[in-house]
């Protein structure tokens, strides 16, 4: 996959940690430069200082409504268009719903649905000016599966699958493709909710994958020939039971 991306220009919501540090790893490796998004300014700060000139950060909190707004501004402040979209910011609440915070719930909802959705909006217009993109949504095999101990974040990733189908309808025609990778439990930032217990029970049974795991599954839908669109991936953990 060396140099496969060589020219072309990516953003990555969440690029600091987890998925999406590990994709601008693998995006960058293949040639390209990567916006990284995030709120943390510390953790891209220390990646772009090992990744080099390739990594350019972008400091955005995407739950503040005007910085979410300045998306597509901050980018192109940093480079001169863009190729490639990675909405892969997104965050966890499992557990039964009487229990969940009311709070929590907005906010999840927030970043893993209007977040996305207001992201694509505000990007998809420059794509469509250029003719060409690429466009990849951060899915879950919860949103191929209603499961019974995650409730709130299960709906929301049902929620993208159906937006993605849709906008890769309505922009076909416009020469850019839309497709998902849905992971299964992914060792990352979004597990710390989980009892620890159960952590420690999905790492001794071999029921995780590692963020690499899913920036090779993005990697592979990014590298198509542009008459190819992958519409979704799921990734799982061999011994994982759903």
């Amino acid at each position: 996959m060396a140099y496969e991306l060589k020219g072309k220009v990516g953003a990555i919501t969440g690029g600091a940690s987890g998925i999406g540090l590990a994709t601008t790893e693998a995006m960058i490796a293949a040639g390209a430069t990567v916006v990284m998004v995030d709120r943390d300014e510390a953790a891209m700060r220390v990646a772009c200082e090992r990744l080099g000139p390739a990594a350019i950060p972008l400091v955005i909190d995407l739950l503040d409504p005007a910085e979410c707004a300045s998306l597509l501004d901050g980018i192109l402040s940093k480079v001169d268009h863009l190729d490639i979209f990675y909405a892969n910011a997104g965050t966890y609440i499992g557990g039964d719903l009487v229990e969940a915070d009311l709070d929590g719930i907005d906010r999840m909802l927030n970043l893993n649905i209007n977040v996305v959705i207001k992201n694509v909006r505000t990007i998809v217009p420059h794509m469509i000016e250029r003719k060409t993109g690429d466009i990849i949504v951060t899915g879950s095999i919860a949103g191929h599966y209603p499961v019974p101990w995650e409730p709130v974040y299960s709906s929301s990733k049902w929620a993208m699958r159906d937006f993605v189908q849709i906008m890769r309808r309505q922009l076909i025609k416009h020469g850019i493709r839309v497709g998902s990778v849905s992971p299964g439990p992914v060792i990352s930032a979004l597990l710390k909710d989980w009892p620890e217990e159960n952590l420690r029970k999905a790492k001794e049974n071999g029921s995780l994958i590692e963020p690499t795991e899913v920036s090779d599954a993005v990697m592979y839908i990014l590298t198509r020939p542009r008459n190819v669109t992958i519409r979704d991936i799921i990734v799982l953990p061999t011994n994982f039971d759903m």
